[in-house]
């Protein structure tokens, strides 16, 4: 997975200094443009307009169309104990369901990329059960981005490709032990952007 995520993130970098443009047609594209997700390899691929319709509406496609905003979470209900039983080593994760994997899958980001941690399902179930939305995602496309770095924790359902750009920023940016002051206020601004296009 890590290394998935790394090859997408170089390949973002790669277009940023070319010129953006659609991987599937060629088509110049801006800075702001659907994502298309190939779900076996957990690949992201920039679009077009156009080819993001087409191609994820072909029935036997094997594209996703990534959501373009995500919800806020207010009311979201989980303990310290049940955040602790996720054994999540860091205070900020995604979680979302693979349908190649057949489960949920949790990563985290760390300098050196995404991290798949070991999930159990019973954690997992009993969090569905206190929060029914969980089982509105959206398979592959869309998971629960949980951010309890500050003393407000959010909660969101987000769309995967806020995962890669939160991945990528930390990735990019992290300096030291700490990561420094820079890479924080990118992180910031990562969420800022995403409670931006909330519901």
């Amino acid at each position: 997975m890590t290394e998935t995520v790394s090859e997408v993130l170089r390949g973002l970098a790669r277009r940023r200094a070319t010129g953006e443009s659609c991987e599937l047609c060629g088509t110049a594209i801006g800075d702001v443009h659907p994502h298309l997700v190939e779900p076996n390899d957990h690949k992201l691929f920039c679009s077009c307009r156009a080819c993001a319709i087409l191609f994820s509406r072909q029935a036997e496609t094997k594209y996703l169309l990534v959501p373009d905003s995500g919800r806020l979470l207010p009311d979201f209900k989980i303990s310290d104990d049940q955040w602790a039983s996720l054994m999540i080593p860091v205070d900020m994760a995604f979680f979302f369901r693979s349908t190649p994997a057949g489960r949920i899958v949790a990563l985290y980001p760390s300098p050196a990329g995404a991290t798949e941690s070991l999930l159990t399902l019973d954690s997992w179930q009993e969090l569905e059960r206190d929060n029914p939305e969980l089982g509105d995602m959206h398979p592959d496309v869309e998971g629960l981005l949980v951010n309890r770095v500050s003393a407000d924790h959010e909660y969101f359902i987000a769309p995967i490709d806020r995962f890669y750009e939160l991945v990528g920023t930390i990735k990019s940016g992290w300096r030291g032990f700490s990561g420094g002051s820079e890479v924080w206020g990118a992180i910031r601004g990562c969420f800022d952007r995403l409670r931006e296009h909330s519901a």
